[in-house]
């Protein structure tokens, strides 16, 4: 059902297969409205868009049985994959709806959705903890009551995670829905935290549940945001749904890469889409109505297109990190998400023992990228009966052992441990010197100081332990550093000194 080809730190590249076709993820999910639709569906899937999402409690309301006769593919004249959502976003809204789970569900069985939702009962943010459990419970409640409705089927029945900032309930969520033979999850209740750009808070809550269900495809309701879409992939989500780019366009909104801004206090159209490159300025400016918002709407599509194409061209290229760190920069509170990534373990499993192309160190946050961490531990596991230890600083060549600073060490002391040393990497062993990340990365060279880089200091430490006589090459760098490890050691400037 779901088959992963290509990862990065949690990021995969998938295919999900539907009744209406094989979806690819990671992927935009456009909202389309059952009843009036702005932009067809039809060009939704000519832009290349394989799914959409649309309210099935709204068809309900609307076409009643004609809905179950016609089909959900035909109310909206899309013929690709179509996931419904049964009523959970005007629960959120308005508190209730006037509709059972059992017949909720029966109703998405029979308009043949691919990928149908349960009713659940939305968290929301900032709900207090007691409220948000009853939530949690009824919502578990409905997807048992809708399993039992619809039996054996082709779809995708999708379990709604709820818990919201609340780490344990969402924990608790996604494991009895995972209990209950869900196939495919969906982190609801999330609009909030991004329309406060609470980044920090929703990546704790994607990794609380992604500890739960670490293989199974995740869905993030409401994730129209351009700047999310990086931090949410790279932390394992494989879908995402809004409608942000028809409400952005209403209000006058224009997405950029980096994040939004109002078309009329913009000075000049910073995109060659189809229809920046067809309208001028102030030809779009001009435009009235509906015009205006379906061309704005329009933009705004092209705009989360090519920001999820090229998290998946990074995901292959092996540079997601470095993509969603540069992303993060266009926010403070990203970046604060972006920090938390040093905690969290499961972006090493999905990130590759070797890579084709080097890695990049920029700054302190690369120190605890998933190929320094798995390298420092192998580092600790290095054997060697040599007593006496000589650092160097690492330099451009790679590996250090093809270096002539390295030749000259060895042929003068031919017993010593010989080791160079990186902000990032910590020690390296002249033999393992060639092993993937140390002889495949590029590296800033100055302006690191060692209180930025505690992984460097603690590996410094417990490898220089090991031996009775420590001899270091040191740049600025390494004499602060050595003086905060408080080693033992005799310091030089030059390999000359030795």
């Amino acid at each position: 059902m779901f088959e992963v080809r290509y990862s990065d730190l949690a990021a995969r590249i998938g295919r999900l297969e539907t009744p209406h076709g094989v979806v690819e993820t990671p992927a935009f999910v456009p909202v389309v409205h059952p009843v009036r639709q702005t932009i067809s569906p039809q060009f939704l899937k000519k832009m290349g868009f394989d799914i959409v999402i649309t309210n099935a409690y709204i068809t309900l309301r609307h076409y009643g049985d004609e809905a179950r006769k016609r089909g959900i593919h035909d109310i909206i004249k899309y013929d690709g994959a179509v996931m419904t959502d049964s009523g959970g976003y005007q629960v959120l809204e308005y508190g209730s709806v006037d509709v059972e789970p059992a017949a909720m569900a029966q109703f998405e069985k029979d308009i043949k959705s691919d990928i149908p939702i349960p009713l659940d009962k939305p968290t929301g943010y900032g709900l207090e903890y007691e409220r948000a459990k009853d939530y949690v419970a009824t919502t578990l409640e409905n997807c048992k009551e809708t399993l039992r409705v619809v039996g054996e089927t082709d779809a995708i029945w999708v379990g709604p995670v709820q818990g919201a900032e609340h780490s344990d309930l969402v924990e608790h969520s996604a494991r009895e829905l995972d209990k209950m033979g869900f196939e495919l999850m969906a982190l609801g209740s999330p609009v909030e935290l991004m329309e406060a750009y609470e980044f920090a808070t929703l990546a704790k809550m994607i990794v609380a549940a992604k500890k739960v269900i670490p293989a199974k495809p995740v869905h993030l309701f409401g994730a129209g945001h351009p700047l999310t879409i990086p931090l949410a992939v790279a932390l394992g989500c494989d879908m995402f749904d809004s409608a942000s780019y028809m409400l952005y366009a209403k209000d006058g909104r224009y997405m950029t890469p980096n994040g939004t801004v109002r078309l009329d206090e913009l000075f000049y159209l910073p995109c060659q889409c189809p229809v920046c490159s067809s309208h001028t300025l102030p030809e779009l400016r001009g435009m009235q109505g509906d015009e205006r918002i379906i061309e704005v709407a329009k933009h705004n599509l092209h705009v989360l297109k090519a920001e999820v194409d090229s998290v998946k061209q990074a995901i292959i290229d092996g540079r997601l990190w470095e993509y969603a760190v540069q992303k993060a920069r266009a926010h403070p509170k990203l970046m604060e998400a972006i920090q938390l990534f040093k905690d969290i373990e499961m972006l090493e499993e999905g990130t590759p023992l070797f890579k084709e192309r080097a890695i990049f160190f920029y700054g302190p946050v690369d120190q605890h990228r998933p190929e320094a961490r798995r390298f420092r531990r192998a580092v600790e596991g290095f054997k060697t009966t040599k007593k006496k230890l000589i650092l160097c600083p690492e330099g451009e060549l790679h590996p250090f052992y093809s270096t002539r600073r390295f030749r000259e060490i060895v042929k003068k002391f031919p017993d010593a441990q010989v080791c160079s040393y990186s902000p990032f990497l910590g020690i390296i062993p002249a033999e393992i010197s060639d092993v993937f990340p140390a002889s495949h990365n590029l590296a800033t060279r100055t302006g690191q100081k060692p209180q930025d880089y505690p992984t460097f200091v603690d590996s410094l430490t417990k490898f220089a332990a090991r031996f009775d006589e420590v001899a270091i090459v040191a740049d600025d760098f390494m004499k602060e550093a050595a003086a905060a490890a408080r080693l033992n050691a005799r310091i030089v400037d030059d390999t000359s000194e030795l």
